[in-house]
């Protein structure tokens, strides 16, 4: 069902202050806190004890208590207090869960084998030397962009949210009023997509084109603009990088083109098979003439991501009513198969 051993995003870093956070990650209900110490961290949602979910309890100085009986558990995942009683046994503890900050971003490695046992440490031990750390998400810590998020929950499955942000034809009939423009321009937009290994990347021009109100409002064109969005997929993610610069005075081949950028990341963690976590940023540049744009960007975008929700879930709602995941294939859909073939042979039981 999941692609597993490999990292997904848990939490933001400002989602965890003094209480803990309950999630469910691939069907894995997690428990995030931070120490008072800032430490970080994830275990499985359950007290050893009598099961009471541990992200009822409390975050303390070593790690957190359960609210039931006290018991207090370490990052870790091993019971180091029992109230009243001098002996900790040593199978009182929990699965624990690697997590690593970055970008603030909380990033969990979700391994093939958590659940194994009480106190198997889930993704302690990284599959592979290329799965160590966690993707960079630079635009964060980019002294060029200012930029905020938040996170959705879908009432649909994840993969309905790749096809969607791997196809952005869609923007001229769904977000006409920010982020859209010329609806036929944005269907006939020549694009290029490439894939290698577990990666899929989308390129689209839509050239000589009216600025959406979106970009109007952040950016002095001059007239009529060159747009691009390049798409990088990955399993557990997708990095979009979208912008405009006036029509005809750079080329949208050059990395270090101007103009308008919008950089966004999306982190695609499901919650179960039919429900998602959608953690999303938007970072953008500002004009000298308009310096205070950024938070208008990023409420109008987070606009966009609640249109987008109500439309894949109205989408999965008639998938389920007529009993049919996937329909007619038409030319916009070559970067969403592509990303499906990838998903399918992850999850795969047969080898290879």
């Amino acid at each position: 069902m999941y692609a597993m051993n490999r990292w997904y995003v848990a939490a933001f870093a400002w989602e965890l202050q003094d209480k803990p956070v309950a999630r469910t990650l691939l069907n894995r209900p997690v428990v995030l806190f931070r120490t008072r110490n800032g430490q970080v961290a994830a275990l499985e949602d359950r007290c050893c004890h009598r099961s009471l979910p541990l992200s009822c309890g409390t975050v303390e100085q070593a790690g957190i208590r359960c609210g039931y009986h006290g018991l207090l558990y370490e990052p870790g995942g091993q019971c180091i207090e029992i109230p009243g009683q001098k002996v900790i046994p040593a199978k009182a503890r929990v699965v624990s869960y690697r997590v690593v900050e970055r970008n603030q971003i909380i990033w969990i490695w979700m391994s093939e084998e958590a659940g194994s046992g009480p106190g198997f440490k889930a993704g302690a031990e990284p599959d592979s030397e290329s799965d160590s750390e966690p993707p960079e998400i630079s635009a964060h810590d980019d002294p060029r962009y200012k930029y905020g998020g938040g996170v959705f929950h879908y009432d649909a499955p994840y993969q309905l949210i790749h096809d969607n942000l791997l196809d952005l034809s869609h923007l001229g009939y769904v977000h006409a009023r920010t982020i859209g423009g010329n609806p036929k321009l944005h269907m006939a937009a020549p694009t290029k997509v490439e894939s290698a290994g577990e990666q899929v990347r989308v390129v689209r021009w839509l050239k000589d084109s009216e600025p959406p109100a979106t970009y109007a409002a952040a950016w002095p064109f001059k007239g009529r603009i060159d747009r691009w969005q390049e798409i990088d997929f990955q399993v557990s993610y997708l990095a979009i990088w979208t912008g405009a610069v006036d029509v005809d005075s750079e080329s949208l081949d050059d990395p270090g083109r101007g103009g308008f950028h919008m950089r966004g990341f999306h982190g695609i963690t499901p919650e179960t098979e039919t429900t998602t976590h959608y953690f999303w940023t938007l970072a953008s540049n500002a004009h000298p003439d308009r310096p205070d744009v950024s938070e208008m960007v990023c409420r109008q975008t987070e606009m966009t991501f609640e249109e987008d929700r109500l439309i894949i879930e109205a989408q999965h709602r008639n998938i389920c009513r007529f009993g049919s995941q996937h329909g007619l294939d038409i030319h916009v859909d070559a970067g969403p198969n592509r990303a499906r073939r990838i998903i399918e042979r992850l999850t795969s039981r047969e080898p290879g």
